[in-house]
């Protein structure tokens, strides 16, 4: 056990164990969200469209966000952008669970996700910063299981805290989010390199420099594909699963299989990928995913459902590291913000169009016809990422060749 734990998490810099300590107290406290919707149609008694305006409006919010933070990580640093972003999510979330009128809440949620959003392309970027390449599948797998074991104990807890009072959720929240941004502000150093001046003066500040990077943005549209697939879990899984005649409670077992799996077999996923092909790795991945969605077409019971779970949660598991990492190396050092930013906009752009094409087949073409669709969709990815893996390779190479500027603190002491 001490051998696979050294294996596992041995040799990471001190600075990746103050993220990794972050994101594992903030997603505890990640109450808010996981309950938003029945907190406004039954406390606030708003209408589920009213509710379903409000958490559009978070996810419009976050996009922003995600942008706006993908810039200023590069521009001002990872640092003062993550600090800002959190501190002003404390208080927004404060503010939230204070608000009544429907106009104020839906600007408070607003803010709230340009704030909350506007943290991930800075934190990404920082991890990247100070976690070297041979290491990053281990960093994001362990950050990866970080925030999926605390945000399958904040469910728990967010129910025990709403049965007491609703405004608990907002200030357990809030307060995870204060402690996550005060040991940013005691422990975490800046780690953007420095940027040359002909750097500064790129058209666009480096953002068109971004979305020009053909190899880049092809990865990110091939990956989409497999968001969207993933997303089903959210929209039409469970009314496929109502369909057949099973419960919510059913669908709340079957779906939380997959966050158990995480959380017990994700730490094995760096060991287990090791030295393999990134775009193997990334297209066997999808080919899984596919798989288990693909057999939601045949499932009539709720065991059967379960095992769709178990089987795309297994690539979910080797796609997310692979792809963290990949994006990671993708990225010029003094572009990183921008990239992740990206990134982050690419997911919520899948999330976003998931339930909207999800719900269209569904409702005309029916529930084999999504689900074979699923498999379909995945077998493409898989397929684009063989045949644009080796163009990918070869610009990490140039990348790696390229000496990055020194970042403004020393952060490659191991712990």
């Amino acid at each position: 056990m001490r051998g696979w734990l050294g294996q596992a998490a041995g040799g990471l810099p001190r600075q990746f164990w103050f993220l990794w300590a972050g994101t594992l107290i903030n997603r505890l406290g990640s109450f808010v969200v996981i309950f938003l919707a029945i907190y406004l149609t039954s406390e606030r008694h708003f209408s589920q469209s009213q509710a379903g305006l409000v958490i559009g409006v978070y996810g419009v919010g976050g996009a922003i966000g995600t942008t706006i933070g993908g810039v200023l990580a590069d521009r001002w640093g990872r640092r003062p952008t993550m600090l800002t972003a959190q501190f002003g999510a404390a208080a927004l979330m404060l503010a939230l669970g204070f608000a009544y009128g429907y106009w104020q809440i839906l600007a408070v949620t607003f803010l709230l996700g340009v704030a909350t959003e506007a943290v991930r392309p800075a934190f990404s970027a920082m991890m990247v910063d100070v976690v070297p390449d041979r290491d990053r599948v281990r960093a994001f797998s362990l950050n990866y299981w970080a925030i999926n074991l605390g945000f399958a104990l904040s469910a728990v807890g967010a129910g025990l805290a709403a049965k007491a009072d609703y405004l608990l959720l907002f200030v357990v929240d809030a307060g995870s989010t204060l402690v996550t941004a005060l040991i940013g502000l005691m422990f975490l150093a800046e780690t953007r390199p420095a940027t040359g001046h002909h750097q500064r003066k790129q058209p666009g500040g480096g953002l068109v420099l971004a979305l020009r990077d053909r190899t880049y943005v092809l990865y990110l549209v091939i990956s989409l594909g497999s968001v969207v697939v993933m997303m089903q879990h959210l929209s039409t899984l469970p009314i496929a699963m109502a369909a057949d005649g099973l419960s919510a409670a059913t669908y709340g077992w079957v779906i939380a299989v997959n966050g158990v799996l995480i959380v017990l077999g994700q730490l094995f996923v760096p060991r287990l990928i090791e030295g393999h092909d990134r775009s193997r790795v990334l297209a066997l991945a999808a080919l899984i995913i596919g798989v288990g969605f693909g057999l939601v077409a045949f499932a009539d019971a709720a065991w059967f459902f379960a095992l769709t779970v178990v089987i795309w949660t297994l690539g979910e598991m080797l796609q997310s590291p692979s792809n963290a990492a990949t994006v990671a190396a993708l990225s010029p050092a003094t572009l990183r913000g921008r990239y992740q930013g990206l990134s982050s906009l690419s997911w919520s752009a899948g999330t976003a169009l998931a339930p909207i094409a999800g719900g269209f087949t569904q409702e005309h073409l029916g529930d084999t016809a999504l689900w074979i669709g699923c498999f379909a969709i995945c077998a493409l990815v898989a397929a684009g990422h063989l045949i644009t893996g080796p163009r990918r390779e070869r610009r990490i190479e140039q990348l790696l060749a390229t000496p990055a500027a020194p970042a403004t603190a020393d952060t490659s002491v191991p712990a």
